[in-house]
Parts: structure tokens; C-alpha cells; sequence
């Protein structure tokens, strides 16, 4: 039956069919219960913050996220971005995790086509359902964060590199440089996918002759490199106005030493190869660590046996994909030595996201090939059933493994009813303090500057006196806070005034409402 329906059915329509099927796929597990499956935390209000002033009145920012690692900041970009989305539903979050939920499924779609275009039908198949049904890029695509659109724009511009190396157009050399200024802006990391795009051009341009094709390219690469350079001027007009202090910070930084690492660099680069390799897969190291092991083999594996069995356009590719892996890992060993130790709940897995089109692209190839393995005198297809069931058994486990339906901190609809109940007990103006105090209040002050409460600046002068005061306190650092939240760390911070409440918003997450007299 499958054979007459393949017979029935053009490979233009079946692969327009496979295409739509992933889509579809991929949107059912990104939006479903989308509103209560992110989580919101001091990221996500600082972002809708910036959006908010964005769309409301125009103020234009001038420096991206702030970073983990450093007084520096990523790329403003991701905030225009997703200014379209922010304005079109009045700064509504919702609306902008369905923007960054459709980049996801977008992301799909891309990948799909990059493994198509390089080992064929069934290549773009496996790569698409993976991607579609893994967990880790589900999880990416249902909150607010800046790496989360890191899966589209690395898949575009390996996707476009791809074509413009395979003959296409000098302008996909365009299209593949914006993919690259965009992961580069939305993480700083994503500068470590600037080199291979642009080693593949390099490339490109060697092997024509002087002429048209070879000038074409040239101008290509070369307007890439002015976009590049344009989407950065936010950044100058603010270091111009702020004594370089974005400069001076990374410097500092970098002078420090980057992030400190008591593991031995041979380790830590192990630990880097296994979390970028296996992240795609199997999600989290330490949640599943045989499995992660298990992925990681089979990465190389599949990625090394197309590196030296594969012919043509494939085997250019498949030693693209291992140098860039080699050098993803290699670099973010020495630039992001915190990626050696897993912190619960503090994730940092997106460093390398940049790199999970590749990983579903190789183990598409590999399956891709695997299918259509017999061994001579065998009537059964070995390798189809092989590879189908290595297929199957990633579906399966990560279709076992998606974010839970509500995150555990409630997401947005939890942190608008914590507003409301400060709301009810405070009357305004409110301030609001952190702990620890690294830690920014930007989780609560949204959604009380989003109901139209006085919420005073952090950086309000004494004579600026609130009636209420809102103390945050983040369980996670007790340690660094130095007493437990829930009374004694909120307590030791205040002094004498009144409680007015107190409530764990989210689990290990307490807000305390006191009055000012």
C-alpha cells in the first residue's frame, strides 16, 4: 500500500506533504498550553520592560539583554525583533512567546530543508521530526529569552550558506550573514558561528575563476560585512554617550580571565562535547546522562562515517558540519568554561544552540544512509529497519520528556496574579529590592507597571519615598543572600517596618509587602 502511494504521489508533492506534517507537528508541541508553559523570572520582565517602552513611546534601546557572565550586554537586535510582535498585542508576553513559538516551528521548517538539500528526502524527514519533537527545542520556544531565536537564525544562515555554496545565488551569501548577525545578537556566543559561515564564503570564493560569479560573491560577502557592522551602531551611539562601557566591561572581563573553572581543561572539554552534542537529543546531561552518552556516540559516529564514506556534495558537508562542531566545542571550552558544571535551574545549555540544526542535520544524514543499507542476499532491508528504529526511539523519548503543560513557577498568568495580590495589600508608590541583589526585580515590576502602578525606578532618589515596599527573595541564593527567604533574609534587609504580607509567588520564590510610615 505504501509503495502505490508513493508511486500515486510526485516527490514534489510528498515532500510538500512531509514538510506541512512536520509543521504542524512542531506548532501542536510548541502551542499548546502555551500561556503556562514558560517560565517568568527577572529575564523575562526586564525584557517586556524594554519591548513595553519600545512600542508605548518610542523609546529606542540602545544595548540587548544584559549578560550572565559580564557588566556587558548582547545585541540589541532581539529587541527589535520582537517589537512587532510586542506592538501588534500591546506588549502583551503572550504574544511575544507565540512570536518566538512560531520561530520555533519556523526553525523546523529550515533545518528540514538544509538536510534536504544535502542527503535528500529522507535526510530533511529525520531532521525535521526531530527537531519538531525534541524537547529541548520545545522548551526554547515557549518563553521569553534571547537565545531562544537562536534555532531559526543559525538554521537560516547555515541553510543559506548551504545553497550559496551548491550553486544558488550570490545573495544567499546576504541571507546567510543576516542569520549570523542575528545569532550573534541574541547571544554573544553566537559570534563562535561567525567563522565557519565565513570560512564556507571564503571557500566559495577561491574556487572561481576571476569574473562575474566570483564578483557577485564578492560584493555578497562584502554588503554581509556592512549589515554586520550597521546592526552594531545602536552599540556605538551608546559607548560614544557612556565612555565605552560596554568595551571597558568585556575587557575587564576577558583581563579577569573570563568565567573561573576548577575543572581541568581536558575534562571541561569533554563535558562541552557532550552538552553540545547531546543538549539537541537528549536535553539536559544531568537529567538523563546515559542517554546523553548514548547521543553524543551517536553523533560522531554517524558524523564521522559520513566524513569518510560520503561522496560529493554530501562529504563537503559532512566535514562543514564536523569542523564546525570542532570548533564549537573547542571555543566555547576556552570562552564558557561556566558550561563544565550544571547548576539546577540555572541552564546554560543556549550557549550552544547556534550548533543543534547541525546535530539534527548529521543524524538525518546518517539515517538517510542507513536506510538504504541491505546486505547482499538479504531480501529485508536492514539498514530501513535500523534506521527506523533509531529514529523512533529519539521520538519517542523526547515526545516522554516535553515541558510540563504548567511550569513549575506558574509562568506569566502566576506572576500577573502575584502583582495583583501585592496590589490588593500595597497601597502606591511601591519600590521594590531583590535578593540577592545581583538579581533584578524585573519579574514583578512588569506586570505592577503593566496594571498602571507607580513602580519608583531603582534608581529613585531618598526624597522619592514609596508607601509600599516589596521585597523579592530567590531561594536559590541563600547562600549568596546569606539567610533564608521567607522572613529572616527580608527582614534583615527592611528593619522595623510593617508586614503587610508575605507569599511564596513560586516555589522558592517570596515576596513580602511591607508599609512604609
Amino acid at each position: 500500500m505504501l509503495a502505490r502511494f508513493r508511486a500515486s504521489v510526485s516527490e514534489p508533492s510528498l515532500d510538500r506533504l512531509v514538510l506541512i506534517g512536520l509543521v504542524l507537528l512542531a506548532a501542536v508541541l510548541r502551542f499548546v498550553n502555551l500561556a503556562t508553559r514558560g517560565t517568568w523570572d527577572a529575564d523575562q520582565g526586564h525584557d517586556m520592560l524594554v519591548l513595553r517602552a519600545l512600542v508605548g513611546t518610542g523609546e529606542l534601546p540602545l544595548l540587548g539583554p544584559p549578560t550572565s557572565i559580564g557588566d556587558f550586554h548582547h545585541g540589541v537586535l532581539y529587541y527589535y525583533l520582537l517589537a512587532p510582535a510586542a506592538a501588534l498585542t500591546g506588549a502583551d508576553p503572550l504574544g511575544v512567546v507565540a512570536a518566538i513559538a512560531l520561530a520555533g516551528v519556523a526553525a523546523v521548517a529550515v533545518t528540514w530543508w538544509l538536510a534536504r538539500a544535502i542527503g535528500g528526502p529522507v535526510a530533511g524527514a529525520v531532521a525535521g521530526l526531530l527537531m519538531a519533537v525534541s524537547a529541548s527545542a520545545v522548551d526554547e520556544s515557549t518563553f521569553i529569552w534571547n537565545p531562544n531565536l537562536i534555532a531559526l537564525s543559525s538554521s537560516i544562515a547555515l541553510a543559506a550558506a548551504w545553497r550559496a555554496w551548491t550553486g544558488g545565488r550570490a545573495a544567499w551569501w546576504v541571507v546567510a550573514g543576516l542569520g549570523v548577525v542575528v545569532t550573534m545578537h541574541c547571544h554573544v556566543l553566537g559570534s563562535v558561528l561567525l567563522p565557519p559561515v565565513a570560512g564556507l564564503w571564503v571557500a566559495d570564493m577561491r574556487r572561481w575563476h576571476p569574473g562575474a560569479m566570483r564578483s557577485a560573491r564578492l560584493r555578497a560577502g562584502m554588503l554581509a560585512v556592512v549589515l554586520l557592522i550597521l546592526s552594531y551602531v545602536p552599540l556605538a551611539i551608546h559607548e560614544l554617550g557612556n565612555d565605552f562601557s560596554e568595551a571597558r566591561a568585556a575587557l575587564a572581563f576577558i583581563a579577569g580571565g573570563g568565567e573561573s573553572s576548577a575543572m581541568a581543561l581536558p575534562v571541561r572539554l569533554l563535558v562541552v562535547a557532550l552538552r553540545v552534542l547531546a543538549w539537541p537529543l537528549t536535553g539536559l546531561v544531568t537529567e538523563a546522562p546515559i542517554a546523553a552518552l548514548l547521543a553524543t556516540a551517536l553523533v560522531v559516529g554517524l558524523l564521522a562515517w559520513r566524513v569518510i564514506a560520503a561522496a560529493g556534495p554530501e562529504r563537503t558537508a559532512a566535514r562543514w558540519f564536523a569542523a564546525t562542531l570542532a570548533w564549537t566545542i573547542i571555543a566555547l571550552t576556552l570562552a564558557a568554561s561556566g558550561l563544565a558544571t550544571v547548576i539546577p535551574g540555572l541552564p546554560n545549555d543556549h550557549y550552544h544552540a547556534f550548533a543543534d540544526p547541525i546535530v539534527f542535520a548529521v543524524v538525518g544524514l546518517g539515517a538517510a544512509t542507513l536506510a538504504r543499507w541491505r546486505p547482499a542476499g538479504v531480501s529485508v532491508r536492514v539498514g530501513t529497519v535500523a534506521a527506523a528504529g533509531l529514529v523512533a526511539i529519539l521520538v519517542v523519548f523526547n515526545l516522554s520528556r516535553q515541558p510540563p503543560a504548567v511550569v513549575a513557577d506558574g509562568g506569566w498568568p502566576a506572576a500577573r496574579a502575584a502583582a495583583a495580590r501585592v496590589m490588593a495589600v500595597g497601597p502606591s508608590p511601591i519600590s521594590l529590592a531583590s535578593l540577592p541583589s545581583f538579581k533584578s526585580a524585573d519579574a514583578m515590576r512588569f506586570p505592577l507597571v503593566a496594571a498602571g502602578v507607580v513602580v519608583l525606578p531603582a534608581t529613585a532618589s531618598p526624597a522619592a519615598q514609596p508607601a509600599t515596599r516589596v521585597v523579592l527573595c530567590d531561594s536559590l541564593f541563600e547562600t549568596a543572600i546569606g539567610a533564608p527567604c521567607g522572613g529572616p533574609a527580608e527582614d534583615a534587609l527592611v528593619g522595623e517596618l510593617q508586614l503587610l504580607d508575605r507569599f511564596e509567588a513560586a516555589p522558592g520564590r517570596w515576596v513580602s509587602v511591607y508599609l512604609v510610615p
